[in-house]
């Protein structure tokens, strides 16, 4: 014991140290005689490919439903998640009780040899059978042979470091002119951008700030509102725009617009003949669900309004694909982002409308951390992002 520690002392400078300790994150599930489970667990590491068959270990809490399972089942997978699922990692740690009845709601699953069930799109997955355990303090250590394996072959780890998520970026050396000088995007732009909008925001910015300061490196971050959030309190995002809701006290937010949601119809649809709806025209027709936040969390407030009398004929998380349904005319979106283009991708006519007593999808806003000095390339950025949403044809 180092000299000066108490035994509690060392054991929360001890977790505090490993809190700086990156690690994957990683869903350890099982399913069998004694029933499916599933937790988020950081420890898991790789112990030998060259036994018989590669092994590798994953530390479960022995309090754990999931640990009881395992040694039931004797059966586990390990699942690998990409830098998009944080939100699987978040429901798996029961920090979205309120969003999923049954934790694995919040994914689709298969299975492989094992019979342990398996994310269907991870970055890599495991199929392991027990082959030993150990109990070392509040843990199950469990060895386990991999039998199968998944691998994807593309995007990047879910990473937990510093009590954050992030996502590893390659680390670049500042350049600087031949005269030492550095200029005001020596450092690369690591910027976050809420998906649904990123397209209609970035390209504009990144012009201007070419134009102003010639060619500069830029990391760009676009996902749902978790995973650009995430990106953000784990420093992977320098600056972000993203919705204004769930952001900590210690993030320094710019508002920069309120957005109001409208009904995107096919050009046939019956209610595209009235100029504006309200929330019960939409009674008796299908909505196309754009199935991220705060997409969902708005429907489901209209719904209540209605007497949630409102259904949902489709899910996708993708912007472009629900325009592409509504499109073919299998229902209505309620969307807050405007494309220029009132044609889906395959060229079916579209037309939105006004959605009176609708409320807001919430406000549109740059942040950052607030102990954090922003580059002079970002603090050019927030300059134009200003700029940009103080014009009278501001983009969304």
């Amino acid at each position: 014991m180092t000299e000066g520690n108490t035994e509690s002392g060392l054991r929360a400078g001890f977790v505090d140290a490993m809190s700086y300790a990156a690690s994957t994150v990683n869903i350890v599930t099982t399913d069998g005689s004694a029933g499916r489970s599933g937790v988020t667990v950081s420890a898991m590491s790789s112990v030998s490919a060259d036994s018989p068959k590669p092994t590798l270990l994953v530390c479960v809490h022995h309090m754990s439903e999931t640990a009881e399972r395992i040694v039931e089942n004797g059966v586990f997978c390990v699942n690998v998640l990409r830098d998009d699922q944080a939100v699987i990692s978040d429901t798996f740690a029961g920090r979205l009780k309120d969003r999923f009845k049954e934790k694995f709601d919040c994914a689709e699953w298969t299975t492989q040899v094992t019979g342990a069930p398996r994310v269907v799109d991870p970055l890599v997955a495991f199929d392991c059978r027990v082959i030993s355990r150990q109990s070392v303090g509040t843990h199950f250590v469990f060895l386990g042979e991999v039998v199968d394996l998944f691998i994807a072959g593309h995007g990047s780890p879910l990473i937990y470091a510093n009590r954050a998520y992030g996502s590893p970026g390659r680390i670049s050396v500042a350049k600087r002119s031949a005269t030492g000088n550095s200029s005001a995007a020596e450092k690369p732009l690591n910027v976050g951008c809420f998906e649904t909008f990123a397209p209609y925001l970035l390209p504009t910015l990144i012009g201007r700030l070419t134009e102003e300061t010639g060619p500069f490196e830029l990391n760009m971050i676009e996902g749902n509102q978790d995973r650009v959030r995430q990106s953000l309190l784990s420093g992977e995002a320098e600056i972000a725009l993203l919705y204004g809701h769930d952001l900590p006290d210690d993030i320094e937010t710019q508002h920069l617009t309120e957005l109001r949601p409208y009904v995107l119809l096919a050009a046939g649809h019956p209610l595209a003949v009235k100029p504006e709806l309200t929330p019960p025209d939409l009674i008796g027709y299908p909505a196309i669900l754009l199935d991220v936040s705060p997409s969902v969390e708005h429907f489901e407030d209209l719904n209540r309004t209605t007497g949630n009398q409102l259904s949902v004929g489709f899910h996708s998380a993708s912007f472009e694909m629900v325009r592409g349904l509504v499109g073919h005319g299998l229902g209505y979106a309620v969307l807050a982002t405007r494309p220029v283009s009132g044609m889906s991708y395959d060229g079916k006519s579209l037309v939105s409308r006004p959605l009176v007593h609708g409320g807001e999808l919430g406000r549109v806003v740059l942040a950052w951390k607030k102990d954090r000095d922003l580059s002079p390339v970002s603090k050019l950025f927030v300059r134009h992002c200003g700029e940009l949403f103080e014009a009278e044809d501001s983009p969304v």
